[in-house]
């Protein structure tokens, strides 16, 4: 007897996982497939930041998008630790965007005065201010823009989390097994062909990243390869995430610091290189100079998922029907996969509802 899943997703990453639970929590069978092991791509790679106003301009398409999802977080945080046992390790502490010159403390000024003129609870810090907050940080740092909602999660334990709920839930989760082709009757798509097996569902999501392209090669996925790397510390150096340029120094529990992040368009390996790691160990050296001292822990890359328009799919494709897109985050997936995995699920549910 042939079985119908209501919903298939292909990716186990962060999205995947998130929508998996998401629709666990609604009662929906649910299969989710992934063709390596959970989490084992871009979502472990990030250094999870949820830097919602950080990241976005108020007038930007994404930004009040982005505000739900890490103010969803609070909430998320709880409901997992509650279900499965896993704390995702929230640390709302704020993000620092730092000035190392005049002329950038200037640009950062106005930027806090527009922000706050907006409402948002975004504030520029002088020197001294600085200083008390994150004493480690370098004493030629002129202030900062302060973010004080943004805040952090640890990657690997969100996807770890939201899949073991999503499991718990009900949730039929296969490993190594990878979709090669969609089933489709005329234009509507029914199920996956993958390399073990046929599945079928109401819906298929597409939710594996710069992969999706391979799945559906309407999408046009580009690749852009991030470099990053971890040290331990003797002692506690910050307590905020602090951001200079395209450098960002993100403190975990136990003395750990990530440092990210390079950004190599066009290229799919994960491969770490030097020139990348010179150039981050340079500037964390220049934001916090007792890194110098620090153990070096490990480095990595990852492939973050971009798309042509810069905005990433989230809802139905326009070309299939019964075909979902979750994927083109770029360097937001850990920030936005909260809202993406409601944001699927509640389509989903308006479908059932509608026919």
């Amino acid at each position: 007897m042939r079985t119908t899943y209501d919903a298939i997703i292909i990716g186990g990453g962060v999205i995947g996982c998130s929508i998996a639970y998401e629709l666990c929590k609604r009662n929906k069978r649910v299969l989710l497939l992934e063709k390596e092991t959970i989490g084992s791509r871009a979502s472990s790679a990030a250094a999870g930041m949820l830097g919602a106003e950080m990241e976005f301009e108020t007038d930007h398409p994404l930004y009040l998008l982005a505000k739900e999802s890490r103010n969803a977080f609070t909430p998320l945080s709880q409901e997992l630790f509650d279900v499965c046992g896993i704390d995702i390790e929230l640390i709302q502490k704020g993000i620092y965007e730092l000035a190392f010159t005049e002329e950038e403390a200037d640009d950062l000024k106005r930027e806090a005065a527009k922000r706050r003129d907006q409402d948002e609870e975004v504030f520029w810090l002088s020197a001294e201010e600085l200083i008390i907050k994150e004493p480690a940080l370098s004493s030629l740092v002129k202030g900062a823009l302060y973010f004080e909602k943004d805040a952090q999660v640890s990657p690997v334990k969100l996807t770890r989390a939201l899949y073991q709920s999503a499991k718990i839930l009900g949730a039929e989760i296969k490993e190594r097994t990878e979709v090669v082709e969609l089933l489709q009757t005329n234009n509507r798509v029914t199920g996956v062909v993958t390399t073990k097996e046929t599945f079928h569902a109401d819906s298929v999501i597409v939710a594996c990243g710069v992969w999706s392209s391979e799945i559906e090669p309407s999408l046009k996925m580009v690749p852009v390869k991030g470099e990053c790397l971890s040290f331990k510390t003797q002692r506690p150096l910050l307590t905020g995430t602090v951001k200079y340029k395209n450098c960002y120094l993100v403190p975990k529990r136990e003395n750990q610091i990530f440092v990210g992040a390079t950004s190599t368009p066009h290229v799919f390996d994960e491969e770490v290189t030097f020139s990348g790691l010179f150039e981050l160990m340079e500037k964390a050296k220049q934001i916090v100079p007792e890194l110098s001292g620090a153990h070096f822990e490990k480095a990595w890359g990852g492939i973050r998922p971009q798309t042509l328009s810069g905005q990433p799919y989230i809802g139905p494709s326009p070309h299939k029907e019964g075909l979902i897109l979750a994927t083109g985050h770029y360097r937001n997936g850990i920030l936005l996969s909260a809202i993406t995995g409601k944001r699927i699920a509640d389509h989903i549910e308006s479908e059932v509802y509608q026919s």
